[in-house]
């Protein structure tokens, strides 16, 4: 039997597609589960069944059957998992770089998710979903702290939370170049590239509303690198990456990105640790939220792994520690 949500779409808010609509307020589901929905039939309006462009005016209320979650497909690991924190209804994880969350193309098993199947007795999988439990993501090759969840209401809450922005995220990285300012604000839109399709960019069409608050917590000037805070406020893909690359100061080691450390880093041993890096310097050092059930704020943190340590504990010693470096206080700011 299907699950109904009813959704009201405000009086005097602008114009907005359907399809959109139900990706901000249902982010838990893909936009392909999403069209699929639409296309047969099952959302409506005052009783009448729409198109994924029509356009939603004000005022109205949508009738949305969700279908049952169907199990997973997807095969137990044995794969070991670092747990911060694990209760019936949730599981905090640190994830290590290397590790990819789901399965996609070219990643059939290995993945966090066929971790967590054997791990946990069940999962979520709302939808459908082809990715149990995940309520977000951290790419392959980003360390930290990310959180599953065990059942289809802890996954909703949580899920619900992300959209709203009302998760502490707060990321760490080395990145290019000396920031103008202590501190700051990107605020630009993120969508895919226009020629390059595994990549994002602020330039393509359709790009969706990105913001990241930057903090320099040490410059290293001669080096012409900077260790950073990072807190967001959305969770696009790549955001941070792309926001970062896109003001000219990449990740240190994304190649993707960024830049080659041969052609632009002097001091050898420094770039033989960036090479053996082999990954972006950046890691998920915080998450906080509500918790499902309770509705208490949970924070768990990760120190940084011992790959990008490295780099920063030769950095620091190399233009010697002058002050502590701290991380941008833990409330939003």
């Amino acid at each position: 039997m299907a699950d109904h949500r009813v959704l009201a779409f405000p009086p005097g808010q602008p114009p907005e597609r359907i399809d959109r609509f139900l990706a901000r307020t249902l982010p838990e589901l893909s936009r392909s589960q999403l069209k699929k929905l639409i296309d047969d039939g099952q959302v409506i309006i005052d009783g009448t069944t729409i198109k994924a462009g029509a356009k939603l005016k004000g005022g109205e209320t949508l009738l949305v059957a969700l279908p049952e979650p169907v199990p997973t497909q997807n095969l137990p690991q044995a794969i070991p998992l670092t747990i911060l924190y694990e209760d019936p209804v949730l599981i905090v994880i640190d994830k290590p770089a290397g590790l990819v969350v789901h399965p996609a193309a070219g990643h059939g098993d290995g993945t966090l998710v066929n971790a967590l199947l054997h791990h946990c007795d069940d999962l979520s999988g709302v939808g459908g979903e082809l990715r149990p439990g995940i309520v977000h993501r951290l790419d392959k090759d980003t360390s930290g702290v990310l959180v599953a969840a065990k059942n289809d209401a802890a996954h909703q809450s949580l899920a619900q939370q992300f959209s709203e922005h009302r998760v502490n995220r707060r990321y760490q990285a080395l990145i290019h170049g000396i920031l103008p300012t202590p501190r700051g604000t990107i605020d630009q839109p993120i969508g895919r590239h226009p020629t390059q399709r595994k990549k994002m960019s602020g330039k393509g069409r359709g790009g969706r509303r990105a913001v990241t608050h930057w903090k320099v917590l040490r410059s290293y000037e001669d080096d012409r690198l900077s260790l950073v805070e990072l807190r967001l406020e959305t969770g696009r893909t790549h955001q941070i990456r792309v926001h970062l690359a896109e003001l000219n100061h990449p990740l240190v080691g994304d190649l993707t990105y960024g830049r080659d450390p041969r052609k632009c880093v002097k001091d050898e041993h420094l770039c033989v640790l960036i090479r053996a890096l082999g990954r972006q310097a950046l890691h998920a050092r915080l998450l906080g939220f509500s918790h499902p059930l309770t509705g208490e704020y949970c924070e768990f943190t990760s120190p940084l792994p011992t790959d990008m340590a490295r780099l920063v504990d030769y950095l620091n010693e190399k233009y010697g520690t002058a002050e502590p470096v701290s991380p941008c206080p833990d409330e939003k700011e």
